[in-house]
Parts: C-alpha cells; structure tokens; sequence
C-alpha cells in the first residue's frame, strides 16, 4: 500500500471539516456519507478511503471536540494569572467549544452505553490530568483538601456553567429567558462562590 499523498491529508482534513459544519449546522440526524461528500466535493469512495464508516468519521468529528476540552485544560497551568483568572479562562475556552457544537456535544453526553474511542481517550485525559487540574484549582481557590468534596464542586462549577450554555435555546424559546453572556455569567458566579 502506498503512503498517503499531501493532497490525501486535506482532502481527509475538508471531509472532517464538512461533517463538523455539518453536524453543527444541521445536527447528527443530517450527517449521511452521501452529503458529506456532496458538500465536501468529493466522490464517497474518498469518504469510506479516509474514514471506513460514517460511524468512525462521527468517532473523529468527537475527537476534534474532545482536543479542544482538553486543550483548554491548559490555561489552568498558565501562573502568571490569578487562580480566579485562571478558572475563567479555563471555563470560557470550555464553553467556546461547546458553544460551536452544541449538537456533537448533546451527543456525547447521550451516547449512554455506546462509547466512541475518543470519548474512552478523553475519560483517561480526564482521569490523569484533567480533574486533577480543575480540582487544584479549585483547591487553590477554596483551600478545600477533601478530594471527594473537591470532585463534587468540581462537577457544580462545571453544571452551573454548562447546562444553561446547552439549554440557552430551550430558555430562550420556551420560556423567553435571557441569560447574559458568558463572561458575564462567569464574573458572578466566581464572585459569589470564590470571594
């Protein structure tokens, strides 16, 4: 078999490109092989060379998600700026990627027992790095030594935050709330809990 060419690394890039607008335009339910490679101009023998499946081309549309989440996990190793600072940029970064795919992230939260590869990834990230990171922080801003405390208001920052950053659409429609931006939202909750 020959290596792959150049040009076979962006048209596999376009493909990936194609289904993240894609889903996020149109959420999961549009995604077809015949589409993308409609929208990605390509012949959908290209698709299933790069991809094998429409179920592994969704597996990597999640890890270019799940990249993200775990490359803002970063910023909180970043001691030039405050804990608080710290904790906000963390949670903006965050919340930017969720916010630019709320469909694949809706996904990812109600695959249930069907697990991509990448989410499996991410749950080992987070398990080595990432809940260590956001509970020193928090650590750091509380003064909090109990892990199991530490965990559970890891996880209240985290759901205060992101189920209204998911649920915006359903409050806005439903029941004509208007939350403020993000940052905004963050500033408050920070001040109230972390003076």
């Amino acid at each position: 078999m020959n290596p792959p060419l150049e040009n076979d690394v962006s048209t596999k890039e376009i493909i990936l490109n194609v289904t993240l607008e894609l889903i996020k335009s149109e959420g999961f339910e549009a995604v077809t092989v015949r589409k993308i490679a409609s929208l990605a101009n390509v012949n959908i023998a290209l698709v299933n060379y790069h991809f094998g499946s429409k179920q592994k081309l969704i597996s990597e549309a999640v890890k270019v998600l799940l990249t993200s989440f775990q490359e803002s996990f970063e910023v909180l190793d970043d001691l030039t700026l405050s804990p608080k600072e710290r904790l906000k940029m963390f949670l903006l970064q965050y919340v930017s990627t969720i916010q630019q795919y709320p469909e694949l992230v809706k996904r990812i939260i109600t695959q249930g027992a069907v697990t991509f590869e990448s989410q499996y990834e991410y749950g080992i990230f987070l398990k080595t790095m990432g809940f260590h990171k956001a509970q020193a922080i928090l650590q750091e801003l509380t003064g909090e030594e109990d892990a199991e405390k530490l965990m559970m208001m890891m996880t209240q920052v985290f759901g205060a935050v992101f189920l209204p950053t998911l649920m915006l659409p359903i409050l806005q429609a439903g029941a004509n709330v208007n939350l403020p931006p993000i940052e905004m939202q963050l500033d408050i909750l920070i001040d109230r809990y972390f003076h």
